[in-house]
């Protein structure tokens, strides 16, 4: 097995910069990151906070990291593929060291129609046929169930309860 040179904390040792930069390239080559999460991966390797603010400062600089377009294209990925709705996105870019403002810019792609719809499509694939939701105990179950996980994926609550409601309703008049 080939060696692939001095482990990555020795590496710091003989040229901290050096080591900052590489480690922040790897970082950013599988996937975009915030300055927060490149800053406390710099820190788990033993890089001087100094040389890694230098080194991120340069990356901002040539805009290699730019927490406003991550925020963007965070809140595009998760709300497309996760359907998670504005309250769980706010909470992880808060997590990822998004700065408020640059948060509240990237929420703003997702409007009240769009978040509406992915709670419908989330309770529709949640409705088995097998549910009798005529009988009320059983309605009141599922509407818990239902209304908490889209709690769970950020959705506002008053709306939960509306789009389970509706959603609910359609069902008992298709039957």
């Amino acid at each position: 097995m080939k060696s692939r040179g001095p482990a990555p904390d020795q590496a710091a040792d003989a040229n901290p910069a050096s080591a900052a930069r590489a480690i922040v390239l790897r970082q950013l080559t599988s996937s975009p990151k915030s300055r927060l999460q490149l800053s406390q991966k710099l820190a788990e390797r033993n890089i001087p906070h100094d040389v890694a603010e230098a080194v991120l400062d340069r990356f901002e600089e040539v805009k290699l990291i730019d927490d406003a377009e991550f925020a963007q294209l965070w809140v595009r990925s998760r709300s497309m593929h996760k359907s998670l709705a504005k309250g769980a996105l706010q909470r992880e870019l808060a997590e990822k060291g998004i700065d408020p403002e640059l948060a509240q810019a990237a929420l703003d792609q997702i409007d009240e129609g769009t978040e509406r719809r992915q709670a419908k499509e989330l309770i529709q694939r949640k409705m088995r046929v097998s549910v009798d939701l005529r009988e009320r105990a059983e309605r009141d179950k599922y509407t818990r169930r239902w209304v908490a996980m889209l709690a769970r994926k950020g959705f506002n609550p008053s709306m939960a309860y509306q789009v389970v409601g509706e959603a609910i309703d359609e069902s008992l008049q298709e039957n």
